[in-house]
């Protein structure tokens, strides 16, 4: 059984639901996203039972809003404390030290943030909240200066995000301050199946414009980032099952490759793909595959055939935050078709309430190899072009 949530779902998601019988709690916040008429929807004591019944069975959630269900009703099985192993960054840590002995880390409150030995600490670190999503509220620090403006920045934007989404996805109570992870960067579609065996449905490679970039811009999937990587990141993926003995669960892992080649996790989101319903539809639209169902029916992507003819080609989420440097009371709009016209083959484009969350929207491009400048333009853009103030 699947759960929808807010912030957003997409038409993709809806129509393979609806299409496959698959089975949507009737929650408060399902009854809101307008799923398409023919949706199996069950009741919240139905989905109860199901998960009484039976030991294990495939559960995948649009939005981490719906852990909070999740723990609330589900206490008697070991999912609410499956989750918390990844959702809490600290626990994560604690997880994985058996494996990353040497990894610095250190959790604290918000209230002691001023108060923490700076000269203990390595540099350059990064802080973020322990319970945190997307990029909100992560700071890279060098030196002493920009610790100084970064708790200025943390108090200026948790005031900012503090309503955005519930405690269960985004708190900003506490930090996990943690040695900064270099190399390059990816972002991991992966599914534990009914006997624990993790399966990757997609692979990404999160370019920054700099080494100070944290923001989360753009992703890029092809031929050659799948071939390169699947095999070790398939491994590694299963070295975190094993440790957090899970079956029947879907994960968005994001780690880095150092210079030497060893590849550490920055976080694992539990019971979803990349948020927004982004990652598992590039997929679809790249690839011709169905992520969603994949994991539903328990099927591995056979990558050798579904990367045929795909040379050449990078498929990518170009995540549009407003990094506009405009407080968004006072920008009136965003002019989403001329953002179209800086990209040779749009694929698809989502426009998001921006009133509501910090993004404009997102969108999914193929773009040629040899033509990565229209990739590099966005991501050096602060997009201050496409928006008229009031």
């Amino acid at each position: 059984m699947f759960f929808v949530d807010k912030p957003y779902v997409s038409d993709f998601f809806k129509k393979t639901v609806r299409d496959s019988g698959i089975p949507i709690v009737g929650t408060e916040a399902a009854q809101q996203l307008d799923l398409f008429d023919g949706t199996t929807v069950i009741s919240e004591a139905s989905a109860i039972e199901m998960v009484r019944e039976r030991e294990s069975l495939p559960i995948y959630t649009t939005s981490e809003n719906a852990i909070g269900w999740i723990s609330k009703n589900l206490p008697f099985s070991d999912l609410p404390e499956k989750i918390e192993l990844f959702k809490d960054k600290l626990k994560f840590r604690q997880l994985t030290k058996s494996i990353f002995p040497d990894f610095y880390f250190q959790g604290v409150s918000i209230n002691e943030l001023e108060n923490v030995q700076f000269d203990q600490l390595p540099l350059p670190f990064i802080i973020k909240p322990t319970v945190g999503f997307m990029s909100m509220g992560v700071y890279k620090v060098t030196n002493y200066e920009e610790w100084a403006d970064t708790l200025a920045s943390i108090t200026a934007e948790i005031e900012q995000i503090k309503n955005l989404y519930p405690d269960s996805v985004l708190n900003t109570s506490s930090f996990i301050i943690e040695q900064c992870i270099n190399g390059e960067e990816f972002a991991v579609d992966v599914y534990y199946n009914a006997v624990g065996e993790a399966v990757v449905l997609s692979i990404l490679k999160h370019v920054f414009a700099s080494d100070a970039d944290v923001s989360d811009r753009v992703y890029v999937s092809s031929k050659e980032i799948i071939e390169k990587n699947l095999a070790e990141f398939t491994e590694f993926a299963e070295i975190i099952g094993r440790l957090a003995a899970v079956k029947n669960f879907p994960v968005h892992i994001e780690l880095r490759r150092d210079s030497d080649g060893t590849l550490l996790p920055i976080e694992v989101n539990p019971m979803r793909f990349g948020g927004w319903c982004t990652t598992a539809d590039i997929s679809f639209l790249a690839y011709g595959f169905n992520p969603y169902l994949y994991y539903y029916n328990q099927e591995k992507p056979d990558w050798p055939q579904l990367l045929q003819g795909k040379e050449g080609k990078l498929f990518s989420i170009v995540v549009l935050d407003n990094s506009t440097g405009v407080e968004i009371s006072k920008i009136k709009s965003f002019d989403y078709d001329k953002l179209l016209t800086k990209f040779k083959k749009p694929l698809e484009l989502r426009k998001i309430d921006f009133q509501q969350y910090p993004v404009f929207g997102f969108l999914f491009t193929e773009t040629a190899e040899d033509h990565f400048v229209e990739l590099q333009t966005i991501l050096n853009s602060d997009l201050r072009e496409f928006i008229t103030l009031r």
